[in-house]
């Protein structure tokens, strides 16, 4: 009887060749690329004289330098408007299917890739980018990687890699009202720890994780990088077949029958050995958000800023340089903390069923004075069925700004940027000092939810108040 873990066979599929030194050359199935970690790959290339090996393999767009309140062309940023035309001239010249502006199907990678049906069951997937584990909800295995690797992969379809262990991170229970999926993954990363991951790949899997929708799956996965791990992955199910199903690029016909019974083949066995097992209760999990500078450093709404003093030694001097460099003291409530800017958005919560969570708890209310407060869907398609279901309205009505879909301020590689000391209120991934455009500028994570009830209140508020209203 096999014994292997969906990673194991995906591996094992994709595997071309054992190289020396113990790594393995890995066929890639699907390559994403954007405008920031590809324009070296793609000048190595042309250095060399070499042409992209399966450009059908490869898909482009635009999302990091895209500013969200004006995308008419030329940018007003010479440099993004540089980038992206480089990005353009790049995939005419290779062959390969750009998702640009204006095309219906641009977004942040992450959301516009799985949409389209591009992410499937059983496929290895790059990009350069770290976020790329969140194709992992499928059942795929998913590497961030770096720009000389973009470069390999264009060049040979391949990566040398060493195989990872498997942690599998087993979810019992159910998540309460006004507790979500970015809540679960940030309190296992506050459980595991920033670097508990490394050297593994996770398998999130249990009652828990099984009730998750799709998009929930994959904010899940996007943030098992934060965690340290290589990648995440859930097993699939009904929940991504349906999700799938008349996907522009998913399987048709007999080919949709025959790739729904490969798909189920590869989740992991019964007997499946996992090199190390973590249980959790999903019903002890209250809505959380992290206080600190790394994502590791989160608590749950109805707790107190910790004090470092009172934390093992090995976190006690990230924790007071966070509570020096985020102006909160030991032992305060998070609830209650003042907050500047609010943020919907990203390739973690960028999605529909994010936009949806947070338009419920904004609606009939308005933004408090002096927030600036903002949604930024993660793709044209989800800007589009967001219109359609009047969710825009509801946000413009509650006083935030409606944007245009980009990666905007995750990352400020655009013009949405926090100003000095601002403190932001977040659905994004990373809390690291100046992540979001400001040197001195702080971050709260939270689920979209949480964002909006504190866009409501003008300061971090439990969301479950304003669901009980």
């Amino acid at each position: 009887m096999s014994s292997e873990t969906l990673y194991d066979k995906v591996w094992n599929f994709h595997q071309v060749k054992e190289l020396p030194g113990g790594s393995t050359q890995l066929f890639v199935g699907l390559h994403l690329i954007h405008e920031v970690t590809s324009p070296q790959a793609f000048s190595a290339l042309n250095e060399k004289k070499l042409e992209v090996k399966y450009p059908n393999l490869t898909v482009a767009t635009v999302d990091h330098i895209v500013p969200t309140s004006n995308q008419q062309r030329p940018f007003g940023d010479p440099l993004a408007e540089e980038m992206l035309a480089t990005l353009e001239k790049n995939c005419k010249s290779h062959g390969i299917k750009f998702h640009g502006i204006g095309s219906n199907s641009q977004g942040v990678v992450h959301v516009m890739a799985p949409e389209l049906g591009l992410t499937q069951p059983g496929m290895t997937v790059a990009c350069g980018d770290s976020h790329t584990s969140t194709h992992g909800a499928f059942g795929a295995i998913a590497f961030g990687i770096g720009t000389s690797q973009v470069r390999d992969v264009l060049a040979s379809q391949s990566l040398a890699m060493k195989k990872l262990k498997v942690r599998r991170i087993w979810v019992d229970g159910s998540l309460q009202k006004g507790v979500y999926a970015k809540d679960l993954i940030l309190h296992i990363i506050r459980l595991l720890g920033v670097k508990g991951g490394v050297g593994f790949a996770y398998e999130f899997a249990g009652p828990a994780i099984e009730k998750l929708s799709m998009e929930g799956r994959m904010t899940i996965c996007n943030m098992a990088i934060e965690g340290g791990a290589r990648c995440g992955y859930i097993n699939p199910d009904e929940t991504t077949f349906e999700y799938l199903k008349e996907k522009e690029y998913s399987p048709k016909g007999q080919e949709w029958e025959n790739a729904i019974k490969w798909w189920k083949s590869l989740v992991s066995d019964s007997e499946a050995k996992f090199d190390d097992e973590i249980q959790l209760d999903a019903s002890s999990i209250e809505p959380t958000v992290t206080w600190g500078i790394t994502p590791g450093q989160g608590i749950s709404i109805k707790e107190k800023i910790p004090n470092p003093e009172m934390l093992p030694k090995n976190e006690q001097q990230i924790a007071k340089d966070a509570c020096k460099y985020m102006n909160l003291e030991p032992n305060e409530p998070i609830e209650g903390t003042s907050i500047d800017v609010c943020f919907i958005g990203s390739c973690t919560n960028g999605r529909l069923s994010d936009l949806q969570e947070a338009s419920k708890i904004v609606k009939g209310r308005r933004v408090a004075t002096g927030i600036r407060a903002f949604v930024v869907p993660g793709s044209q398609k989800v800007a589009k069925e967001a219109k359609q279901k009047g969710i825009d309205k509801i946000f413009l009505s509650a006083g935030f700004e409606w944007r245009e879909p980009g990666c905007s301020m995750c990352l400020a590689m655009n013009p949405d940027k926090l100003e000095g000391r601002q403190i932001s209120a977040s659905s994004s991934n990373r809390n690291f000092k100046g992540r979001q455009g400001s040197a001195n500028g702080r971050t709260l994570l939270m689920s979209p939810a949480m964002v909006a009830a504190a866009a409501i209140n003008g300061k971090v508020t439990d969301v479950r108040k304003l669901l009980q209203e």
